[in-house]
């Protein structure tokens, strides 16, 4: 009976939404790296991105104004990642909050004398814990170049990373993926990275997952979506899970 209901309570959600069929193209158009899912796919990510803006709470900051297209953009790209998974992955927390261009938070860091530093450090977007997904509209509408570097699917990751808890590289897997071979492949390959990187090596993907393994995670993910083929070829155990936990094969499409 619940689960009935849910499905006509999404229906009507969607029923009602209001988007129109050109705003609908004009964001699929936006976005390349979706011209790989078939139809029904890209039915599927359609629905799930109208859950996605109903139940969540997009917040324009420093008085931007949120258009349709930028909102509809950032909603694909954050439901790509849970085509197949579903919304309840992004349940917990509800803002996202959106800024014209890069900012500059506050963080406080603690040096090796245990003295704490408050720093500026210029971001185009982070993940608070429980907390809201904060992005750069500039940023996020230049997601769409198939190029490996996606600002919205990154800081998405970083959610599904915090799902059990802190962000540390491994969210919750599936009762039928192995933790074992998750970390196997996950950790020779990180290493390999942070390897590359300190001996001024070319690497397979973004330099910048070498500096943490949640942010390794979060940088495989972008690329798995956007140029799948540089994983597969630098790490093809990191593309077996990827494709596992995703449960998506960006290379059969």
């Amino acid at each position: 009976m619940l689960s009935f209901l849910k499905q006509w309570r999404d229906q009507r959600i969607v029923r009602r939404a209001g988007y129109s069929e050109s705003e609908w193209q004009g964001a699929f158009e936006r976005l390349p790296l979706l011209d790989r899912l078939s139809d029904d796919e890209k039915v599927q990510l359609r629905r799930l991105a109208t859950l996605f803006l109903h139940h969540k709470s997009l917040e324009g900051a420093d008085d931007l104004v949120l258009t349709t297209e930028l909102k509809l953009v950032i909603a694909l790209q954050a439901c790509l990642p849970i085509l197949n998974l579903g919304l309840d992955w992004y349940a917990g927390w509800v803002s996202v909050v959106i800024h014209r261009a890069g900012f500059t938070p506050m963080h406080s860091e603690m040096d090796e004398y245990g003295i704490v530093h408050r720093v500026r450090e210029p971001l185009s977007g982070e993940s608070w814990e429980r907390g809201p997904v904060v992005l750069s509209a500039d940023a996020a509408l230049e997601g769409g170049a198939i190029d490996g570097h996606n600002l919205v699917i990154h800081e998405f990751a970083h959610k599904l990373d915090m799902q059990n808890g802190v962000a540390n590289g491994m969210p919750p897997l599936h009762r039928e993926m192995s933790a074992v071979q998750w970390s196997e492949a996950l950790s020779a390959a990180y290493a390999d990275l942070r390897e590359r990187v300190e001996h001024g090596k070319p690497t397979p993907i973004d330099h910048y997952g070498a500096t943490a393994p949640a942010e390794f995670f979060a940088v495989l993910s972008e690329v798995f979506f956007e140029s799948p083929v540089a994983i597969r070829d630098a790490y093809p155990a990191v593309y077996r899970q990827l494709a596992l936990f995703y449960r998506q094969n960006p290379l059969d499409a």
